[in-house]
């Protein structure tokens, strides 16, 4: 039977049922989800919280087709990535999700715009002139398209790095720490620019932080613990967010 790959797109952009990941075997096993279940709406953005060690990176990772549950189910619109092969995971990465990292993963010989539009390279199309010159505006890049990475600070490769995730048009987007490596102004700019993306271009985000400024920015916060989420906040604010981590870690305790 052939899963289909057609995006999808539904109040729900991706969820998780009842998912198992364990790393391990025997004494040294580690169960990092334990039976987490978690939707993520459409055209939001979603951060995602928790103490070292709860399943964050994990859980993110599942959602994003970059590691495989032990059990569970995992969505992404309706294509449950449970049933696919690698070869079908990497295609569905390919074509339907967008990724930022931390450490930014430009191309160093490629200017800003040959980055930004490396996806579509990769996949041999050229972008839409029309959506690259929108982004392009969002994030304030008009006048560093012909720069490289060494040519820019880091909240400007930052900023590159996330319009190279929406070039596409991706379903979804999945930031892990994307402000790790900033200072507050370039972090705040790049979180801004998140927020932009799900409220007025109607992109849905998923971002992994430890940062309760950073988690403040997001339309919603889960909160995972041991495996699993246990509690969520909608239109969070930075004082809601570190009682909530407060008493998570004194829980664990």
């Amino acid at each position: 039977m052939t899963t289909t790959l057609t995006p999808t797109r539904t109040a729900v952009a991706a969820e998780a049922r009842a998912v198992v990941k364990t790393y391990g075997h025997g004494a040294v096993e580690v169960r990092a989800l334990d039976g987490a279940d978690l939707r993520i709406p459409a055209g939001q953005l979603t951060a995602v919280m928790g103490p070292s060690g709860s399943g964050k990176s994990t859980l993110m990772h599942v959602l994003a087709g970059l590691d495989t549950a032990d059990a569970g189910q995992v969505l992404l619109g309706e294509t449950d990535l449970t049933t696919l092969d690698e070869e079908a995971r990497t295609l569905l990465r390919r074509t339907r999700i967008g990724f930022v990292f931390q450490s930014f993963n430009l191309v160093p010989s490629l200017t800003a715009e040959e980055n930004i539009a490396l996806p579509l390279t990769l996949a041999g199309r050229k972008p839409d002139p029309t959506w690259l010159a929108r982004l392009v505006d969002v994030v304030g890049l008009a006048d560093r398209l012909t720069h490289r990475p060494s040519e820019l600070s880091g909240g400007q490769q930052q900023r590159v790095a996330v319009a190279r995730a929406l070039i596409a048009r991706p379903d979804i987007v999945f930031a892990d720490e994307p402000t790790g490596n900033l200072d507050s102004r370039a972090g705040d700019a790049v979180l801004g620019f998140l927020r932009h993306a799900a409220r007025e271009l109607g992109q849905t985000v998923v971002m992994v932080t430890h940062d309760p400024s950073a988690a403040a920015y997001a339309d919603r916060v889960v909160f995972l613990a041991d495996g699993r989420v246990v509690d969520e906040l909608p239109a969070p604010t930075r004082a809601a967010v570190l009682a909530t981590m407060a008493g998570l870690i004194a829980a664990g305790e």
